[in-house]
């Protein structure tokens, strides 16, 4: 019996070496036909371009999957002002090809982002000179003298970037599953969460940790408006429209405004808002709204587009529901161009988490250039 236990035992190690051995070879030639194919210049490269994406698209999908940074330090990539790696801090990456899937994101959202200026840059924050002023004139004559003009007077608004973070998370199994998209699946998420972010800083934000929303500021009845205000114009009903003539709110709204800001205007409402608005009519009973003839072209009030962002207010007592101006000129959201992403593969096993940041910040450029309907009596 024990003899028969031995030979069993010596014909299973024997079969355990000869597996090894097989794999062993089998590894070996794997290795030799890795050198062989990249030393091969059998296989020309068709495009140089679309090659060095794919390169770079494995490379960063490599990274997201596994964490494995080193097929990212041989690749020489063009970002167009966006940095591919940091390896000072920690291992933060920027992907082209992913922030591009964000910022079509954000830009396609109900943001102020879509109708305001927004300019990219390399600081901590960006300054907008105004000068509000004008330099005095008069009349002169051939022989009289000329009084002294009073010298135009600049500010300065400073807009301070300000920290916008996503985390996202996956398992490590579904990461390696090699049908799954990470960066399709990174993109959305985190564009999803920006969008959210911004839209409502934008109107709403108080400025601390945060882009100052338009809505924040000093409001003043217009006939009273002086700098640093946002004028209004009351409807003269409590919480809602006039009885009578409740469209000539809207009309005073828009010609509140000064004839230079007009023709780039838009009208800034929530849904709610413009369902209400859209029923309104002139006294020749044609209606002040109108659809986009196309699919992409917005919808227009008294001619002028309407942009429907869901965070400003419904129509309630006193509050400021549509906004009226040249968000061009009057606010502006300034960005750096990057995009970072950590990934984290310890703080939650057995998830991974992918903590992407971008700095934006964005304030009132120029408080001539918005107005606001205020739904109260005065």
């Amino acid at each position: 019996m024990k003899a028969a236990m031995r030979g069993f035992a010596q014909e299973l190690d024997a079969f355990q070496a000869e597996i090894t051995r097989k794999f062993s070879q089998q590894e070996e030639r794997l290795t030799m036909l890795d050198r062989k194919t990249a030393l091969s210049p059998n296989r020309p490269v068709l495009s140089t371009a679309h090659a060095g994406e794919n390169l770079h698209h494995k490379a960063f999908d490599t990274y997201l999957r596994s964490g494995d940074d080193s097929p990212l330090r041989g690749l020489e990539l063009e970002a167009k002002g966006l940095n591919t790696q940091v390896a000072a801090e920690g291992g933060y990456l920027v992907d082209p090809e992913t922030a591009s899937a964000i910022r079509g994101v954000l830009h396609a959202t109900a943001s102020i982002r879509a109708i305001a200026s927004v300019v990219t840059v390399e600081a901590t924050s960006f300054d907008v000179l105004v000068d509000h002023s004008d330099v005095s004139s008069g009349w002169a004559t051939e022989s009289g003298s000329v009084a002294e003009s009073d010298t135009p007077s600049i500010d300065r608004i400073p807009i301070r970037l300000h920290e916008l973070a996503a985390m996202p998370k996956a398992s490590q199994r579904l990461l390696d599953d090699s049908a799954f998209d990470v960066e399709g699946w990174l993109a959305n998420r985190i564009a999803s969460k920006f969008a959210r972010a911004e839209a409502a800083a934008f109107i709403h934000g108080d400025g601390a940790d945060k882009p100052r929303g338009f809505l924040t500021h000093d409001v003043i009845e217009d006939e009273l408006w002086e700098w640093g205000n946002l004028g209004y114009i009351a409807t003269g009903a409590d919480g809602d429209f006039a009885t009578i003539n409740a469209s000539d709110a809207i009309v005073d709204l828009v010609y509140a405004l000064g004839a230079t800001y007009r023709a780039n205007s838009v009208f800034v409402m929530n849904s709610k808002t413009a369902g209400a608005v859209r029923k309104m009519k002139d006294a020749d009973g044609r209606f002040l709204w109108s659809d986009g003839l196309a699919a992409a072209e917005p919808a227009r009030l008294m001619g002028y587009p309407v942009l429907v962002a869901e965070d400003m207010p419904d129509i309630a007592t006193d509050s400021m529901a549509i906004a009226f101006g040249d968000f061009a000129a009057g606010y502006t959201i300034a960005e750096r161009p990057d995009m970072r992403v950590l990934r984290d593969p310890f703080s939650a096993k057995p998830h991974v988490l992918f903590y992407a940041t971008k700095r934006v910040g964005g304030d009132v450029s120029d408080f001539k250039a918005i107005k606001l309907l205020k739904f109260g009596t005065s």
